[in-house]
């Protein structure tokens, strides 16, 4: 059982990753990344979740240097933006964010959307930075099935993670075993609907039966599905309440429950018709 806020998962290279971790889209670079980064570690979380595209990596950086806590400690993710895939600045554009960020490596380098023409040429480009020993792991974030069939032949380094949509609307079977069976794992953005899980009664039912509240249900049943988890939140109580998922386990009955709530509905982008 997955019990305590430091529990990790073995990702397919070797490397410890937080099965929590803080994801910081759309929060702004400075004061309010600062504090918010500051209050997840604080509260306990071990894993950071950035983008080069979330314009906030210095913050992050800022944060994770005066927070008092080690930076081996830390679970460090960053993404590889569209633009730079495009642009063929795969090399450049890792060596930005690093300097951004303040640190000499990252533990998870993700290539953030499959853009089409040029993500097959990408991974290799990835496993250079790898090989590199200055990112830890390296993934794929918004890849389905097809973008992984099509980079998984003539890879040597099979992706350590792929983070996608998955929440209660959203929970791509199909693609969960087809990550399963290369054992890369699963890491769940948006898992909390931007906030809508508190109004679907299913999981408020839950929540009442089990004495938590919607969203610490929802993540539970991220983490027992395997499936690692980065909500994100400015609101220190909401920080904490979202890292208050360790003290109790969902029955497989309730889990089923939650899994028929798959609507095939996605809030975010489409990974195969995004124009960013």
């Amino acid at each position: 059982m997955i019990n305590k806020i430091t529990d990790k998962t073995h990702l397919n290279n070797g490397v410890d990753m937080p099965w929590l971790g803080f994801g910081v889209f759309q929060i702004k670079d400075g004061q309010p990344v600062e504090q918010a980064v500051k209050t997840a570690l604080g509260v306990g979380y071990r894993s950071i979740d950035t983008a080069a595209v979330y314009k906030n990596e210095r913050g992050v950086g800022k944060a994770i240097r005066e927070s008092g806590v080690s930076r081996d400690e830390i679970f460090l993710t960053t993404k590889l933006w569209n633009e730079d895939q495009r642009q063929h600045r795969v090399q450049a554009a890792f060596d930005e964010s690093l300097k951004r960020l303040g640190v000499d490596y990252v533990d998870l380098y993700l290539v953030h959307w499959p853009v089409k023409d040029h993500y097959q040429n990408t991974w290799p480009e990835m496993e250079q930075i790898y090989n590199s020993g200055r990112a830890k792991a390296i993934g794929v974030s918004n890849f389905m099935v097809h973008h992984l069939d099509d980079i998984l032949p003539g890879c040597d380094v099979v992706p350590a993670t792929n983070q996608i949509e998955f929440h209660p609307h959203l929970v791509q079977p199909e693609l969960l075993e087809h990550c399963e069976k290369y054992d890369i794992r699963v890491e769940a953005w948006s898992p909390l609907m931007k906030g809508e899980v508190v109004n679907i009664s299913v999981i408020q039912g839950l929540a009442e039966k089990y004495g938590k509240t919607p969203a610490q249900i929802t993540l539970r049943w991220d983490v027992q599905h395997g499936v690692v988890t980065i909500p994100k939140s400015e609101l220190a109580e909401r920080i904490a309440e979202n890292a208050g998922i360790f003290d109790f386990e969902l029955d497989q009955e309730d889990m089923g429950l939650l899994d028929r709530l798959d609507q095939g509905k996605r809030i975010g982008p489409d990974p195969d018709n995004f124009n960013f």
